[in-house]
């Protein structure tokens, strides 16, 4: 019987799956299969008398086989152990054991040692590995899926919630991402997709989880971040990198990308409450006009209403004569001379007044409607221009949805052939957008607007990916200077943008080119632009737009020059607002209105004689606070100084970098919740005092602060 025993054994040895091993008391192998020992590049001889442990390697901490108890604990504690895997000990290629021991006693019960078997699992490993590969990671980027991903948000977020800990989320999604699948294929697009994969794993550090959702959204979970001054810096690195060119089939396109974010516990206390913040917020950024992040606020939920029911109401504006033209002057700064109008579509609702165009221009590309309503742009405009001297041309916006569409030729002919007006008197302006793709199609309709003998405008420059390519084969007649360049050349010099300016203008000029700047509010701005030789200036020193029937005045009047006024000096990043805020000092909370606000101050109206000197808490609202210092008073009105500079808020104003902790309010007595709307009543007040503590009467009156 024992030698079948053996036989068997031996033919196990022999065909490599299973192989034997023994040891003594102090658990040193006294027996090892001489294929185990030719596994390792070893003898037998060699084995024999060394531990056990010296046929495996110890498996990296966090892996499969490391959770449980080690080898060398199962061994000294003689128990018997069953099927635990173990890496072999071998610099060769990966190979993994499934190892078993049963210990062994002489007559009197004492442990004599072990015998045990294992047998090779590697390539069950790896189908294993591969199974739940599948199943948490995206197949076309390899980044952790969708499921995955929200797997792991709402493990997260329990921890936190036990742990009172922070944790940001990042949803991104990809802007004009449709338009290289349409123009590209959808294997550009997959290509695509791996590539904004690549770079967005090289910006997200170790510790963040990084997803693909599907399509083209993506997510980040940032654990134990909420500081919004590290949030939004890191937004917008995000932003930058996912809007450089990439190079598809040869063909180089560009896409950007939009991101909203939401902290917990401040947004949200559960995983779907923050996910559907950080889907508002991006949202919000999207209807910015894209290539934005934004940070939620309780006031997106209002915003979000109002949208969708302009949505509505935008489809029959036109209809009941709700859109109208104005004409903002494009000026010559060295004779002070109108050399054309920009055509502005203005929206006066009859309930809702002059509704933003950045928000109902998104929302027509989204649904179609620019079409019909840039059709009547065109036809209008050339209309209007009509009227005007033959030297004054008329520049209008064309989205890249209308410049994609096939009639748009047909479309600017009929307006020019209705209209009679000479086709180098208009001026398309087009966004580097257009170019994604760098298509047949975006060719053909640039020649076939061409052979009109219109203009073409680059709108924007400097704000896309700025190929010099395009600017050599495609059309242009002019270079639009971003405002984002104007703005704080003359007050923040040291940023370069003096040298960007001057950049552009030489490079138009080599091509034949024309430049105009955009944005030029204040004289010294003024006389910046003029000594770079930028051929026109638009803005606010100009004068704003106007309806035609300004326009038809202005010129029956003889006023073809315009005078610039404004303020001498432009001011930096100051924004002129009407806000009531909270000023809190001691225990008194005051309702004032906010006149403007800076990164660094606010000029406030509402409280009476204030020392010079005199601390606040400013409330913002939704657990907004900063100190800040009275450095200005006069009657009624204050001047602050922050003692901690406000953030960008990703659109155009500034927040806190931090915010009061829903864990702080809860701990005072609040439920713990996302933070709501308004002012909190702790806020600035001694939770921990006793009940007997008495209030200080208020410091100082308040006069009648109604706008």
């Amino acid at each position: 019987m024992r030698e079948k025993q053996l036989a068997t054994m031996l033919d196990c040895e022999s065909s490599g799956q299973v192989w034997f091993w023994a040891a003594d008391a102090d658990c040193r192998l006294t027996y090892v299969s001489p294929f185990a020992a030719e596994i390792l590049g070893k003898s037998t001889a060699d084995l024999l008398g060394q531990p056990v442990e010296v046929l495996f390697r110890t498996p990296a901490h966090g892996s499969e086989s490391s959770q449980g108890r080690s080898l060398t604990f199962q061994l000294r504690s003689k128990g018997k152990f069953v099927d635990r895997e173990f890496p072999a000990n071998t610099n060769s290629h990966e190979r993994w054991w499934s190892v078993s021991g049963r210990p062994q006693f002489d007559a009197d019960r004492q442990f004599i040692g072990y015998q045990g078997h294992a047998r090779d699992v590697t390539e069950a490993r790896r189908q294993r590995a591969a199974a739940q590969t599948s199943v948490r990671h995206d197949s076309l980027t390899g980044l952790s899926n969708r499921a995955y991903m929200s797997h792991r948000l709402e493990a997260l977020m329990s921890t936190c919630m036990l742990t009172e800990r922070t944790c940001a989320l990042m949803m991104l999604d990809l802007d004009r991402f449709k338009q290289v699948n349409d123009t590209l294929g959808h294997q550009a697009g997959d290509e695509l997709l791996k590539q904004v994969a690549q770079r967005l794993q090289r910006v997200t550090e170790e510790q963040f989880e990084l997803g693909r959702l599907g399509g083209d959204e993506f997510q980040v979970i940032l654990p134990d971040v909420d500081d919004r001054g590290v949030l939004g810096p890191k937004a917008d690195q995000i932003i930058q990198l996912l809007s450089q060119p990439y190079t598809i089939q040869g063909s180089s396109c560009a896409i950007g990308a939009s991101v909203g974010i939401a902290i917990a516990p401040y947004d949200g206390i559960d995983a779907e409450e923050l996910t559907r913040s950080a889907d508002l917020a991006l949202y919000a950024a999207k209807e910015a006009g894209r290539g934005q992040l934004r940070f939620y606020s309780n006031d997106l939920h209002r915003k979000a209403q109002e949208r969708r029911a302009i949505e509505e109401e935008l489809r029959d504006a036109l209809h009941r004569g709700e859109m109208q033209l104005h004409y903002q002057p494009l000026t010559c700064p060295v004779e002070n001379r109108v050399k054309g109008f920009e055509a502005l579509l203005r929206w006066d609702h009859p309930v809702r007044g002059r509704v933003n165009p950045a928000t109902f221009i998104s929302v027509a590309e989204e649904t179609g409607l620019i079409l019909p309503l840039g059709e009547w742009v065109l036809r209008q405009a050339c209309a209007d221009a009509v009227a005007w001297p033959d030297d004054i041309r008329v520049a209008v916006n064309v989205s890249p949805i209308q410049f994609m569409n096939e009639n748009l030729p047909t479309v600017v002919a009929n307006a020019l052939a209705s209209s009679q007006l000479e086709p180098s008197r208009l001026e398309l302006e087009i966004t580097e957008s257009v170019f994604i793709g760098d298509s047949k199609a975006t060719r053909e309709t640039f020649d076939s607007l061409k052979r009109l003998g219109l203009r073409f405008a680059l709108d924007d420059f400097g704000t896309g990916y700025s190929s010099l390519g395009y600017l050599r084969d495609a059309p242009f007649d002019k270079i639009k200077i971003d405002q984002s360049f104007i703005r704080g050349a003359v007050t923040e010099g040291g940023r370069g943008n003096a040298a960007i300016i001057a950049a552009i203008v030489s490079l138009a000029e080599a091509l034949d080119m024309d430049t105009t700047a955009e944005g030029i509010e204040a004289i010294d701005e003024l006389d910046f632009i003029r000594e770079r030789g930028v051929t026109t200036v638009q803005g606010y020193v100009y004068g704003q737009a106007m309806p035609q029937e300004e326009v038809l005045a202005m010129i029956e009047g003889g006023s073809i020059r315009i005078e610039p006024s404004g303020p001498e000096k432009s001011r930096s990043n100051r924004r002129s607002i009407l806000r009531k805020v909270g000023l809190i000092h001691e225990d008194h909370r005051y309702e004032v209105t906010m006149r403007n606000l800076s990164q660094t101050g606010a000029r406030v109206h509402g409280l009476v004689d204030v020392p010079v000197g005199t601390e606040f808490v400013v409330d913002f609202g939704e657990g907004q606070l900063v100190v800040a210092k009275v450095r200005r008073s006069q009657g009624s009105w204050q001047g602050l100084e922050f003692e901690e500079p406000l953030v960008n808020d990703g659109g155009d104003g500034w927040c806190t970098r931090h915010r009061v902790s829903p864990y702080v309010l809860a701990a005072a007595g609040m439920p713990l919740a996302a933070l709501p709307p308004g002012a909190y009543p702790l806020v600035g007040k001694d939770v921990g005092a006793g009940a007997d503590r008495r209030p200080a009467l208020p410091a100082f009156s308040q006069v009648d602060i109604a706008a």
